[in-house]
C-alpha cells in the first residue's frame, strides 16, 4: 500500500536536488566537471532515498539498480558492459512498472526498436558487444518512454517526463561518444548528458510518490 511521503520532506528533496543540479551545472560549466563526479553521484543517491519512502516496490528496485549503474559508469568509470547491463535491468523493471499500469507488452514495438537499433549500429561499423548491448538498451529505454505517455494522472505524466529526459540523456551520451573533441558539438553534449539525466531521475522518483491533492 502506498504511504504519503510528507510535503516538506519532498520539498526539502526538491531544494537538495535543484542545489546540486545547479553546483554540478556550473562545475561542468566552468572548470570542465573537474569535481563534480561526486556531486552527481550524490543526486542519484539522494533519488534512491526518497524512492524507498514512497511504498512502490519497483521504482525503489530501479533506482538501486540505476545507482549500481552509475557507479561502474560515473563513479569507477570502468566496467562498462556491466554499467550498460545494469540500465537494461533498470528498463526491464520499468517495462513491468508500465505492465502494472495496463500498458501491456507492446513486443512489436520493443522487437521492432530492437532489430532497429542493431541494424543502425551495423550500418555505422561499429558493432562490438557494447554497443550492440547499448543499442538493446536504448531500444527499451525508448519503448518505454513511447508507451509512458498513454494517458493517466500526475505521477504517470512525471514518469513519462523523466524517460524522455533519460531519453535525451542517452542520445547525448552516444553523441560524445562518437564526436571529435573538436566538434563544435562535443562541448554542448557533454553537459547536456546530466542536463537531462538529474531531472529524469528526480521526476521518475516523484512518480513513485502517491497522488495527493497537497501541492508539494
Amino acid at each position: 500500500m502506498d504511504r504519503p511521503v510528507p510535503a516538506p520532506l519532498v520539498r526539502a528533496f526538491l531544494a537538495a536536488e535543484g542545489g546540486i543540479y545547479a553546483l554540478f551545472l556550473a562545475l561542468d560549466l566552468t572548470v570542465q566537471g573537474v569535481g563534480s563526479v561526486p556531486v552527481k553521484y550524490a543526486g542519484v543517491l539522494l533519488c534512491l532515498a526518497l524512492s524507498l519512502l514512497c511504498g512502490d516496490r519497483l521504482v525503489p528496485l530501479a533506482l538501486a539498480l540505476t545507482a549500481c549503474a552509475d557507479w561502474f559508469l560515473l563513479v569507477r568509470n570502468d566496467h562498462y558492459a556491466l554499467g550498460v547491463a545494469l540500465f537494461l535491468c533498470v528498463q526491464t523493471v520499468y517495462f513491468l512498472r508500465l505492465r502494472r499500469d495496463g500498458t501491456g507488452n507492446a513486443w512489436p514495438l520493443r522487437s521492432g526498436l530492437a532489430l532497429l537499433a542493431g541494424l543502425a549500429v551495423y550500418a555505422l561499423r561499429m558493432a562490438s558487444p557494447l554497443n550492440l548491448l547499448a543499442a538493446l538498451y536504448f531500444s527499451q529505454l525508448l519503448s518505454n518512454a513511447v508507451l509512458a505517455w498513454a494517458p493517466g494522472g500526475a505521477s504517470r505524466r512525471r514518469f513519462a517526463l523523466g524517460l524522455t529526459l533519460f531519453v535525451g540523456c542517452d542520445v547525448c551520451v552516444g553523441l560524445f561518444n562518437v564526436l571529435p573533441p573538436a566538434s563544435p558539438l562535443y562541448a554542448a553534449v557533454s553537459v547536456g548528458m546530466w542536463l537531462f539525466y538529474l531531472p529524469s531521475q528526480v521526476l521518475i522518483t516523484l512518480s513513485a510518490l502517491p497522488e495527493t491533492k497537497e501541492a508539494f
